[in-house]
This record gives C-alpha cells, sequence and structure tokens, in this order.
C-alpha cells in the first residue's frame, strides 16, 4: 500500500482509478517521473524484446526503425545505443529528422517524399541486419527484401491500415491483399528470419516480462534510457491528443492524465 507502480494492461487505462492484478504491476524507480512510467513499459518492453530476444542485436550491426520519432521508436534507437556500433536508419518526416539525428539516427529517412528501400540501399547496398515493421502491407515485403543474409524482420504492427480520420475500406483491403506472406520452404533459401511480437498476447508470461522489466530499470538508472514525453494531455482533451498523433505531429509518447486542480484544491483543504 502506498507503493508507486507501474501498470501493464491491455486496456481500460484512460480513467481515474483501475484495477489490475498484483503482477501485472512493476515498482517505479527513484526519480521517476508517473508521465515517464506511463511512457515506458509497453513502449521499451517491445524494443527491447524485438531488438534483443528476436533480434539478437550485436555491435557492428544495421537497424532499420519505422516510425521512428513514435513511442516504440525512440525506445528502439536508445536501446540501440546501448550496443556499439549500431548504424540506425530511421523513417520519419523530414520535420523530425534533426531531433532524430540529435537521438542517435545515422540515416533519417523521409517516408514522404523518398522511398526508402532505394536511400537505405544507397548507403548499405547489403541492406540491414534487422528491420523492425510496425507497418504491415506491401512494406514488410520491402523490409523482409531489405535484409542482409542472416538478417531478422520483425513485424509487431499493422500501422497501414489506419488511414486517417475515417476508415478507408479500399485502403484497408489493399493492405490486406498486400500482406506478406511466405513460406517455411522459400525461407530456406533466403537465409533470413521472420518474427511476430504482440505485448498483448503474453498477458501470462509475468516471469518472461519480469526479467525485461528488470533489464530496463537498470539502463533506466545507469540513465542510458529515458522515455521522451512529447506533450502531456488532461483527460478532457483527449480528442486533442488523439489528434496530434493522428496529424503525425508527435516526437516522443503522447500521454494523458487526470485533471490535476481537484488534487491540489484538496491539499490547501488538509
Amino acid at each position: 500500500v502506498g507503493d508507486k507502480v507501474m501498470v501493464l494492461a491491455r486496456s481500460g487505462l484512460w480513467q481515474e482509478i483501475v484495477n489490475v492484478p498484483a503482477s501485472q504491476t512493476f515498482l517505479m524507480p527513484e526519480g521517476m517521473s508517473f508521465e515517464e512510467a506511463a511512457a515506458l513499459l509497453v513502449n521499451y518492453i517491445t524494443a527491447y524484446m524485438i531488438l534483443f530476444d528476436f533480434g539478437n542485436l550485436r555491435p557492428n550491426q544495421s537497424v532499420l526503425i519505422h516510425m521512428a520519432a513514435g513511442g516504440v521508436g525512440t525506445a528502439a534507437i536508445q536501446l540501440c545505443k546501448t550496443v556499439e556500433n549500431v548504424t540506425i536508419f530511421g523513417t520519419a518526416s523530414a520535420s523530425k529528422h534533426d531531433s532524430l539525428k540529435e537521438s542517435g539516427v545515422a540515416h533519417p529517412i523521409d517516408y514522404r517524399t523518398t522511398d526508402y528501400a532505394e536511400e537505405v540501399r544507397k548507403i548499405s547496398p547489403k541492406g540491414v541486419d534487422i528491420a523492425l515493421d510496425p507497418l504491415g502491407g506491401s512494406d514488410t515485403s520491402k523490409a523482409f527484401n531489405l535484409l542482409k543474409p542472416m538478417g531478422k524482420l520483425i513485424t509487431y504492427g499493422v500501422a497501414n491500415l489506419l488511414t486517417g480520420q475515417k476508415k478507408n475500406f479500399m485502403a484497408v483491403a489493399k493492405t490486406w491483399w498486400n500482406q506478406f506472406s511466405i513460406s517455411a520452404l522459400q525461407l530456406l533459401h533466403h537465409n533470413k528470419a521472420v518474427c511476430g511480437y504482440h505485448l498483448g498476447y503474453m498477458d501470462e508470461e509475468f516471469e518472461l516480462i519480469g526479467q525485461v522489466v528488470a533489464k530496463l530499470l537498470f539502463l533506466y538508472g545507469q540513465g542510458k534510457i529515458k522515455p521522451k514525453i512529447d506533450s502531456v494531455w488532461p483527460f478532457d482533451q483527449v480528442a486533442d491528443a488523439m489528434r496530434q498523433m493522428q496529424e503525425k505531429k508527435n516526437v516522443g509518447k503522447v500521454i494523458l492524465v487526470p485533471e490535476a486542480p481537484k488534487e491540489e484544491s484538496k491539499k490547501e483543504e488538509n
């Protein structure tokens, strides 16, 4: 009772009071803000497991990170920097490139104006060792084709299904039609690996997730990782917070908080 904790839950966290099993909570370290805690678990667990457990990231390798200025993207960049001499390719709109360079991305690529696969090939003709794919559709195929021999593709989302404020069913259908598919026999000839990751389906893997969180908190204590907060919004501005992400303006995490003044007024009364 009274412990400050971070919480993992699939849904239902956009409210002031939640009830979760103790196994889904993790103690916050000293000096961590609640905003940082909210930004840490989902993004950094995802980034850590796809880079190290699936990707087996090692020194002198190269990584392609899509949506590099988003939550998982910024976490992945920081985690890549904990390994010696890793070359990072990151896709994002041009306005975010300076921020990406400051964070350690060697080659920011504007996916809106250039073909990112061609840009990667210009710099690294053989491609990359690890490709992180949150996009789905034809982009998964492009990522697979960009892999070096013994390269690894980790797919963990289908952002291409999100087509704007209103659903465009033709765009959704096209994405599904272009979805990457490969057989085990075909993989034999490529010398590449394809992995799928979804944190939401590891609800019962308490020991596994706990080990990852312990490693992340150790890195946080060393100052090697730090959640990047783009902006903080009260609950009654949730539409504006969603628009910030929908219009791809954010660099880092968009955080929701309950309205603060009520708590402050109670303290004054006490």
